[in-house]
Formats: structure tokens, C-alpha cells, sequence
């Protein structure tokens, strides 16, 4: 009598792969969850940071030089609503004023800034006020 032997895996071996499976597919999904977070955050980096510049290009648009103080609003973008603080201060320049422009998710003082933005207002030229082109006396 020929004794054929089989061929197969141990059950030994089936759990030793099953545990390899599991720790990578464990680690497939922390990851993809990971990716997720990350694509929510920077959507919110992103929208916050428009809303900051529109903010900055209102205040450079404006007719008149910004008094200095703080100052705060809410803009919609996105089906979200975005809150804002500019803070407007001088600068060792008297005809420049500093825009420091803070956006949160929440109204509340307390949360956590998104995203910051910093720019700089100059002095509105006379000729520029009345609509008119700029002088060489309105160049620095």
C-alpha cells in the first residue's frame, strides 16, 4: 500500500497569515482615515484663507484709510459660515498701517484660529481718493 501524503497548510500557518492580513488591513484603514481628516482639515485651511483674503482686499479697496482698531464680521463661503478679526495698527511708516486678519470656524473667542493673515494698507494718494491717475508727487 502506497501512502500518499497530502499536501496543504497547517492550521498553524492559516493563523500565523490571518494575523498578517488583519494587522495590515488594521493598518490600511487607519490610514485611509487618517487621509480623510487630513482632506477635511485643509479644506477648512483652504476656504479659511480665501475668506482672510477677501477680507485684506476690502479693506485695500476701501475709499478711505481704515481708522485703527479691531474690528470683526462673518463671511458665508462654502454652505460655512466664517468669522473674522482684523486688527489694524500703525507701523514706524505714518503713511502705512498694518492688517492683521484672524479667521475661526466658530463665533467664540475662545476658538481655535484657522487660519492668519497679515498685510499692509498705504495712505490713499489725494488723486487716487478723487479717482483720478497717479502724480509723480504721489510716488514715495
Amino acid at each position: 500500500m502506497v501512502i500518499r501524503r497530502q499536501r496543504g497548510f497547517t492550521l498553524l500557518e492559516v493563523l500565523v497569515a490571518l494575523t498578517i492580513v488583519a494587522i495590515a488591513m488594521g493598518a490600511l484603514i487607519k490610514v485611509g482615515g487618517s487621509q480623510a481628516s487630513n482632506a477635511s482639515y485643509l479644506r477648512d485651511r483652504t476656504l479659511s484663507h480665501w475668506v482672510g483674503m477677501n477680507v485684506v482686499a476690502s479693506y485695500q479697496l476701501a475709499e478711505d484709510w481704515p481708522a485703527t482698531g479691531r474690528f470683526q464680521g462673518e463671511e458665508e463661503m462654502a454652505n460655512h459660515r466664517w468669522f473674522w478679526r482684523a486688527e489694524i495698527s500703525e507701523t514706524f511708516d505714518v503713511d502705512v498701517r498694518r492688517l492683521d486678519v484672524m479667521i475661526r470656524a466658530q463665533a467664540h473667542s475662545d476658538a481655535p484660529t484657522i487660519s492668519q493673515l497679515v498685510a499692509f494698507l498705504p495712505r490713499p494718494s489725494s488723486n487716487a481718493a478723487a479717482g483720478l491717475p497717479p502724480t509723480a508727487e504721489d510716488a514715495p
